[in-house]
């Protein structure tokens, strides 16, 4: 399962669920998560996409720390088969 086809199977679920997955790029900022999920009722959260079994990079991982620390949801999706449970829970927060 490659990262592109898991990123736009993710695209296609949350548009399915009334929202945006849009691409998220922070021009001088490396290692931002590949995702913007927006959900309706002002839910959010970052989504870094990956290929099966891959992990992110250290910088990546820092990011994602950062946004964690700033009160943001950032989520590893590695698996078409999580994408659903990972919206129920944005949708939830």
């Amino acid at each position: 399962m490659t990262e592109k086809y898991i990123e736009q199977k993710l695209r296609a679920l949350t548009k399915e669920r009334g929202g945006l997955a849009l691409k998220f790029v922070s021009p001088g900022t490396d290692g931002v998560p590949d995702r913007l999920v927006l959900m309706p009722m002002g839910k959010m959260a970052f989504v870094e996409t990956k290929a099966l079994g891959k992990k992110m990079r250290a910088l990546q991982q820092r990011r994602a720390e950062q946004l964690k620390r700033l009160g943001f949801k950032v989520y590893l999706v590695d698996d078409t088969k999580m994408i659903g449970g990972i919206l129920d829970e944005i949708q939830s927060s």
